[in-house]
């Protein structure tokens, strides 16, 4: 167990250790205690147009229960926090934010549905806000995965592509089931009300699942591309700067209406300084603060970015990282160097995912 996010969380499982954890998900199944993640319902006639205020999503053109990877933003266009915004009806969200950012979230809603359901845009009806708190949630990932769940369900889970989500019946429980994850494979996330989650727990970690930690969530999201809040996302940082534009709906590039607009349309236009890319370096892996300089043999050395995250990856069998560099230097093949442990190392930047993904499209 380790602290995490104000949590003790599970590092790993007995004696699996992360790699043999990371290669288990990737071929058979695991399953991912995320229970420290914050999950909220949002209700009311303007629920959609809050949150097309607080993020740059198209969420008024999104299909009941479809999801969305959204990022809120700040004034000047920085990330409070990437989150999965599910629709279920037209005026009722399902929003999944990060531990580590609860009570800055929680702070930023409070503060901004305050000043909507006193102003002029909550006069046509005001936006509630509900945490489910002590809620579980659980992420059963992997290619298994899929018929471990269908075996436990008369609910047809082909139906459920990536991307979207039921209500499941599970062995006698209703569930909230979104197929997605945050390892690159096929999956589902499953929302579970405080009273029933061990149960369900124990239900879903039957053999052939195994039990995954921490550990095995960080490699196997690193090798799929994903990013870290704190790691690879900050509130210094624009979703253009992160490679997330796509999140941003396309009338919303044209029209903007959330906030930080300003900042991230004129970047949208003019290009970022600088972006998050992809790195594969060679002999020993980059970890997060390492910084990455021109190219060995290059004049003059000088700093062109920083590595967020890296680690040897267990399914390629290469040293991968993920950062930020100058815009100019960002394009695929480049060669740089990252500083690791004193020494200059070799390092090219490679399209993300590194590893491509499993997910169920139908």
């Amino acid at each position: 167990m380790v602290p995490f996010a104000g949590y003790s969380m599970p590092l790993s499982y007995g004696d699996v250790g992360q790699v043999a954890s990371h290669h288990y998900v990737r071929t058979k199944v695991g399953l991912f205690d995320v229970g420290h993640m914050v999950q909220s319902n949002f209700r009311g006639k303007t629920a959609t147009e809050f949150l097309e205020w607080l993020t740059p999503s198209s969420l008024s053109s999104l299909k009941p229960y479809s999801s969305t990877l959204s990022v809120l933003l700040n004034d000047k266009g920085g990330i409070i926090d990437d989150t999965i915004i599910t629709k279920h009806a037209q005026d009722a969200f399902y929003v999944v934010t990060n531990a580590g950012r609860r009570d800055e979230d929680l702070s930023w809603f409070a503060q901004k549905l305050e000043e909507w359901n006193s102003g002029d845009r909550g006069k046509d009806g005001p936006v509630e806000h509900e945490v489910l708190e002590g809620w579980g949630l659980l992420a059963l990932q992997g290619p298994e995965a899929a018929s471990y769940l269908q075996g436990l369900t008369s609910f047809d889970l082909r139906q459920l592509t990536f991307g979207t989500s039921a209500f499941v019946p599970i062995e006698g429980f209703n569930l909230h089931v979104a197929r997605g994850g945050y390892t690159g494979e096929d999956g589902f996330e499953i929302s579970v009300p405080p009273s029933q989650t061990v149960e369900v727990a124990q239900l879903l970690s039957r053999p052939p699942v195994q039990l995954a930690g921490l550990g095995a969530r960080d490699s196997l999201r690193l090798e799929a591309g994903m990013c870290l809040y704190g790691n690879d996302l900050d509130e210094t940082t624009t979703p253009v700067e992160a490679g997330l534009s796509w999140v941003i709906g396309k009338e919303r590039k044209e029209n903007g209406g959330f906030i930080g607009a300003e900042i991230v349309l004129k970047q949208l236009k003019e290009g970022p300084s600088r972006r998050r890319v992809g790195l594969i370096v060679e002999g020993v892996p980059a970890r997060q603060g390492a910084k990455i300089y021109t190219p060995l043999g290059h004049e003059e050395q000088q700093q062109l970015g920083v590595v967020t995250s890296g680690i040897p990856s267990p399914t390629l069998g290469k040293n991968i990282a993920m950062g930020y560099i100058q815009s100019g230097w960002h394009k695929k093949g480049t060669e740089v160097a990252v500083e690791v442990r004193k020494q200059l190392r070799k390092a090219v930047l490679t399209p993300m995912p590194f590893y491509k993904p499993n997910y169920w499209r139908g």
